[in-house]
């Protein structure tokens, strides 16, 4: 592509030699002596980039740069000056400069500017394309070694990485490859649950990852010992990837101090998930201990937060039970209101020694997906679902609640209680008015389905400690990127849900869980 350059100079005449050196490169340059031609060229014709002088007579380049930027906002200008004074490099960066060059200049030195302005796109998308095409082999030959949960959950990251670095491409030219390395890895990754799953629960051992009961207490009670006030903020329904789009943001304010992840107990919904972090127990013990408040994710109800109501309770109760004395707080923030009450009342948090805050949103937003039309348009990939959260999250009272936590220099463990997987295939499954509406599990008296290979059988629930309703209870979960859609109005079911995010299943996606460690900067 021929490139072309305005270069503003009131010595543009001793100039000429690196002027020739970029045309010998292929670029066009058109050579002008003072801020005011240049101004009156950027309102007449299109540059690709402006080479800008800092020290002329009449406007000065920070003047000229300032007017061209009301005319031609994204235009790139590199600024060259024979100045070091710091304050000047200030004004010429928030004046939004794509680079500062000193003078006396070297003729490599302007090429490799240009370069990063008009080649860098490409370069990184080569680079990266390169560099995935380099793994896919070993990621892939992976799959077939007898992996344990550590070495799953890396494979699950280094998946994010270039699912997050492949996004960045201009084409993504390697994202359907990408989208068939992780569908193999999560046919390989749902046997090794199947096959692991119940000897976690009932002969636990040093390869055993953290579960859902067991969280707090691994990573986040510990840290109660340091006398600042520590925050524990769970969004729910927060895959891997949405946290690491959400970091970006966060790391302005924050150090990571730790990254870790653990596994979300089955199903993977808020009903059992969430309730078993609080309470520290499987929900059988949870059911067991309190029976008055365990309720049964049974019938028609699609309101999931209605079995999560105990949840302070539960951590109350589990605090008693370790002996962890100090005050603590709880709140669920619903509402956009209920946000903006918290980072009023901020000041008063921090008298307490932990302080829980579970988000609702991301979880409202998935179900939304579902139901509304625009918001299937908005978000109709993992990308723009992405994109989707972090619009939210740059807006959102938690963002402000974080940078409240940031200035005080606080402590913040940001984590969730499961993901989530983009549903595309189905699984007939009959069952009777009891069983639960869920895609992606199913607990009834009397289930029958198709294609057994894609789903996980449960018919002793006890062994992977799940209460039952009645005696003869089964539990289901489908497996990869499948779902459950029943026989009456199949077709249109499954047209209906197909596509949209969905959990309670078996996945990398809806069990690999982040928990992250972060103080203010």
């Amino acid at each position: 592509m021929n490139y072309s350059i305005l270069w503003a100079d009131d010595e543009i005449d001793l100039l000429t030699p690196y002027i020739i050196f970029l045309e010998n490169k292929g670029y066009q340059v058109t050579a002008v002596n003072s801020g005011a031609d240049a101004l009156d060229l950027v309102n007449k014709q299109k540059f690709d980039v402006l080479f800008l002088d800092e020290n002329m007579p009449g406007m000065t380049g920070l003047e000229v740069l300032i007017a061209i930027k009301q005319i031609r906002p994204n235009l790139p200008v590199i600024m060259i000056t024979k100045s070091e004074e710091e304050e000047l490099m200030e004004d010429a960066i928030g004046s939004k400069i794509a680079d500062y060059l000193i003078k006396p200049l070297n003729p490599n030195q302007l090429l490799l500017s240009v370069k990063r302005i008009f080649d860098k796109k490409r370069l990184e998308d080569e680079k990266t394309n390169l560099s995935y095409q380099q793994e896919f082999r070993e990621l892939s030959m992976r799959y077939q070694d007898d992996l344990n949960a550590s070495e799953w959950a890396e494979i699950y990251k280094k998946l994010t990485y270039w699912e997050l670095e492949i996004d960045q491409t201009e084409n993504k030219s390697m994202s359907d490859v990408l989208i068939s390395q992780k569908s193999e890895a999560n046919v390989h990754f749902s046997k090794f649950i199947e096959n692991s799953y119940e000897s976690w629960l009932q002969k636990p051992n040093s390869d055993t990852p953290i579960l859902s009961h067991l969280m707090m207490r691994k990573y986040v009670f510990p840290r109660l010992q340091d006398k600042s006030p520590l925050f524990f903020i769970l969004v729910d329904n927060l895959r891997y990837d949405q946290w690491k789009t959400l970091e970006v943001f966060i790391q302005d304010y924050f150090q990571v101090e730790d990254e870790k992840t653990y596994f979300s107990i089955l199903p993977t919904t808020t009903a059992y998930a969430r309730n078993a972090i609080f309470a520290g127990m499987m929900p059988m013990e949870i059911q067991k201990n309190y029976p008055d408040k365990w309720v049964f994710d049974l019938g028609d109800s699609e309101d999931e937060e209605g079995y999560n109501q105990h949840e302070e309770f539960y951590l109350n109760e589990q605090l008693k039970r370790l002996k962890i004395d100090g005050k603590a707080s709880y709140h669920k923030i619903i509402h956009q209101y209920q946000g903006k009450q918290l980072v009023d009342n901020f000041n008063k948090l921090l008298t307490n020694q932990l302080n829980v805050v579970v988000y609702n949103f991301v979880d409202m937003l998935s179900h939304a997906r579902t139901d509304m039309a625009m918001i299937k348009e908005l978000a109709p990939d993992e990308s723009a679902y992405r994109s989707l959260t972090a619009s939210w999250f740059q807006h959102s009272p938690l963002f402000d609640f974080l940078k409240r936590i940031a200035e005080k220099k606080g402590r913040v463990i940001i984590t969730t209680d499961h993901g989530m997987i983009r549903v595309q295939n189905p699984i007939k499954i009959i069952g009777d008015r009891s069983t639960n509406t869920n895609l992606r599990y199913k607990q009834g008296k009397n289930l029958n389905w198709d294609a057994s290979n894609k789903m996980m059988v449960c018919r002793k629930p006890e062994q992977l400690f799940l209460p039952k309703p009645n005696v003869s209870t089964s539990y289901v979960f489908s497996k990869e990127d499948y779902m459950f859609a029943y026989p009456n109005n199949y077709n249109q079911y499954v047209n209906h849900y197909r596509n949209t995010f969905q959990h309670g299943g078996i996945s990398l996606e809806e069990c690999i869980i982040p928990v992250t460690y972060l103080t203010g900067k």
